[in-house]
């Protein structure tokens, strides 16, 4: 072999073999594996919405070859479902699943980032929290509290509940026990209803007994499971104070800023492919449920134009009065609904005139 020839290749050799063992560790400085632990506020039964925290977690390892992992547990497993963004914010655990309205009580604002009374339904919202400056809005307000916020699941628009009479009209609302919490409760207090806090799995007993004559949970898939429609017979819609709810996953903000930028990054997308698989997931799954329980014997009844409006004035006043109190809130619930007028003046040309022909053509069984 030509001398000068060998040492050239011997000289590239070495290089690559160096180049190799400086890369190797910023490689895996970049690429490093991390184990978290994420706490749900939902019980492994319901399997649509704990499985939208299960979606995240295999779509972020995919994304990151295995690197980025996340062991879900489901409520009460580490901590109750209604502590779950605490103990992220508090660092006994990395994430959290979560509807943000849980705890409104510490603050008006958490109630912004699941459901707005009377302003925006699902797809406005994912519009609001993509396009709109939604996220970043609500992670300024996030961050004072030690979380970063993803959204990471949508159940759409929700029931309006069951209830062991009929509710034809306002006064009908007057002294009513009914399992609704948080802020719908206190609007509707302001109708005379009298709002009950049950957690999820005491509601059937509590409805058998008569502790309480009418709740409100999700819709027809999850309600099914829960056995609502053999203690109640009503079956009312729409649930206003939920047009879309939506779901976050809430990161410890001290983990969230210790991430790489594409860890970061795998993460954001992950939950936003949740959000609308979950989604998706309801709408496969609620129209079959809810054509059984008829079969089994609930009636539906729409809420009265007259009781839609009364809980819609009764709102604003609530709105009113947070308004005043909580700079946060206002400003936050004054972009969404800045937004919402526009989006309604485009779904009433667009969408809904669509959906209301295809409707039309549903009743006749003119689909297809």
């Amino acid at each position: 072999m030509d001398r000068r020839s060998f040492i050239k290749k011997a000289s590239v050799g070495a290089g690559a073999a160096g180049a190799t063992a400086l890369a190797a560790p910023a490689i895996a400085q970049e690429a490093p594996t991390i184990n978290w632990r994420l706490t749900s506020s939902f019980p492994q039964s319901l399997d649509t919405i704990f499985g939208a925290a299960e979606t995240m977690a295999e779509h972020l390892a995919a994304a990151t070859d295995g690197k980025f992992n996340v062991d879900v547990y489901a409520a009460g497993e580490i901590v109750g479902g209604l502590e779950a963004k605490n103990a992220a914010a508090d660092g006994t655990v990395e994430m959290a699943h979560t509807a943000s309205y849980y705890y409104w009580g510490q603050d008006a604002t958490f109630q912004l980032g699941t459901a707005t009374p009377f302003v925006m339904n699902s797809r406005m919202q994912n519009a609001w929290f993509y396009q709109g400056g939604g996220t970043e809005m609500l992670n300024e307000f996030y961050h004072t509290q030690n979380v970063h916020g993803l959204p990471c699941g949508n159940t759409g628009a929700q029931m309006g509940g069951w209830f062991a009479k009929e509710i034809n009209t306002v006064e009908d609302l007057a002294g009513l026990k009914m399992r609704i919490g948080g802020f719908a409760g206190n609007i509707l207090a302001k109708l005379g209803v009298s709002p009950q806090q049950i957690a999820g799995g005491e509601i059937y007993s509590a409805l058998e007994r008569g502790t309480i004559d009418a709740t409100e949970w999700v819709g027809p898939y999850d309600d099914q499971k829960l056995g609502f429609n053999q203690v109640a017979q009503y079956y009312y819609y729409p649930g206003w104070w939920e047009g879309g709810a939506a779901l976050h996953t809430m990161i410890n903000l001290d983990k969230w800023n210790e991430l790489p930028a594409h860890y970061q990054a795998a993460l954001t997308d992950a939950c936003a492919y949740a959000n609308t698989s979950m989604l998706a997931s309801y709408d496969v799954l609620n129209p079959t449920a809810l054509k059984q329980l008829v079969a089994d014997g609930a009636i539906l009844r729409p809420f009265s134009q007259d009781i839609l409006t009364a809980c819609h004035e009764a709102a604003n006043e609530v709105y009113a009065e947070v308004n005043a109190a909580n700079p946060t809130f206002k400003a936050i619930y004054d972009s969404q609904v800045a937004y919402a007028r526009d989006a309604y003046l485009w779904a009433q040309l667009s969408e809904y005139t669509f959906d209301t022909y295809m409707m039309i053509q549903q009743r006749n069984s003119n689909i297809g």
